[in-house]
C-alpha cells in the first residue's frame, strides 16, 4: 500500500498524485551532489582558490548555483510528470493578476517587519552588528560591478532563486508535508528547512519567518503565484538597499 502522504484524491479526469517526501529528499540530494560538481568547475575554471570563496566572480557564482537548481527544480518536474498531473495542477504553478499586488505588498512589508521582529531585539541583547547580519548578502552584491553585474545579480537572487525555491519548498515539499502532518506543522517544518538550507546561522531566524510568510501565501491562495512574487520582492528589497548603500 502507498504511504498516506503519497496519494492525493484526484478530481474527475485527473490521476491520483503519488509523489511525496521521498521525491523531495531525492531532489535535495541530487541538488547537493550537482552543486558540488558545478562549484568545483567554477573554482577551477575561474582559477579561484577553494578556501577563498569571496573571490569567486559573480558569473561563476551563477554557474555554481545551477547545480543546486537542477535538483530543486528537477525533482518537482519529474515527480509531477511521472506521478501526478504536472506542476501547474499538482503544485499550483500558476498566477493570477491579483498575485502581483498581493505578493508584492506582503514581500515588501515582510522584509521590513522581519528585520524589526528578529534583528532589532537581537541587537539590543547581543553585540551583533548590522554589518555581520547583512554580510552574506553584501558579499554577493559587492561583486556586482557595472550594469552586467547588477543584471546578473537580479537574475540570480531576484528571479531565479525565488522561482526555483518556491516550486521546491512551497510546491513539492510543503504540500507533501501537509499531507503527512497537517497544515500548521507542514508550513512550519518547511519554513525551518528552508531557513536551514541557506547555511547562514545569523540569517536563519529571518529566513525561517520569511518561509512562513511564503508558505501561508501559497497555501491560502492554493497556487504559487503570490509566494513567488512575495519572494521576488522580498529579495529585491534587500538587494536594492545594499546596492544603494554601496
Amino acid at each position: 500500500m502507498p504511504e498516506p502522504d503519497q496519494i492525493v484524491t484526484a478530481p474527475a479526469g485527473r490521476r491520483p498524485a503519488t509523489w511525496g517526501l521521498g521525491d523531495a529528499a531525492v531532489g535535495w540530494l541530487v541538488g547537493i551532489v550537482c552543486s558540488q560538481f558545478t562549484a568545483i568547475v567554477a573554482y577551477t575554471a575561474s582559477d579561484t582558490p577553494l578556501d577563498e570563496p569571496d573571490r569567486l566572480p559573480l558569473s561563476w557564482v551563477a554557474f555554481a548555483q545551477l547545480g543546486l537548481w537542477v535538483g530543486l527544480l528537477g525533482a518537482p518536474y519529474v515527480a509531477a510528470r511521472l506521478k501526478g498531473n504536472g506542476m501547474r495542477i499538482d503544485f499550483g504553478l500558476r498566477a493570477e493578476r491579483q498575485d502581483v499586488w498581493m505578493g508584492g505588498l506582503f514581500g515588501l512589508i515582510g522584509q521590513f517587519a522581519i528585520v524589526w521582529i528578529v534583528y532589532v531585539p537581537m541587537r539590543w541583547f547581543t553585540e551583533i552588528s548590522t554589518d555581520e547580519i547583512s554580510e552574506p548578502a553584501r558579499d554577493l552584491t559587492d561583486r556586482a560591478s557595472g550594469v552586467v553585474g547588477v543584471v546578473l545579480l537580479i537574475i540570480i537572487v531576484g528571479i531565479g532563486a525565488p522561482i526555483v525555491e518556491e516550486i521546491f519548498y512551497r510546491g513539492l515539499l510543503q504540500r507533501s508535508l501537509i499531507r503527512r502532518v497537517g497544515v500548521r506543522w507542514g508550513i512550519a517544518i518547511t519554513s525551518v528547512l528552508f531557513g536551514a538550507a541557506h547555511l547562514q546561522l545569523l540569517q536563519f531566524p529571518a529566513l525561517a519567518l520569511a518561509g512562513v510568510l511564503f508558505g501561508v501565501l501559497a497555501h491560502q491562495a492554493g497556487r504559487l503565484g503570490p509566494a513567488i512574487i512575495a519572494h521576488v520582492v522580498f529579495n529585491m528589497t534587500a538587494v536594492g538597499a545594499l546596492l544603494a548603500a554601496s
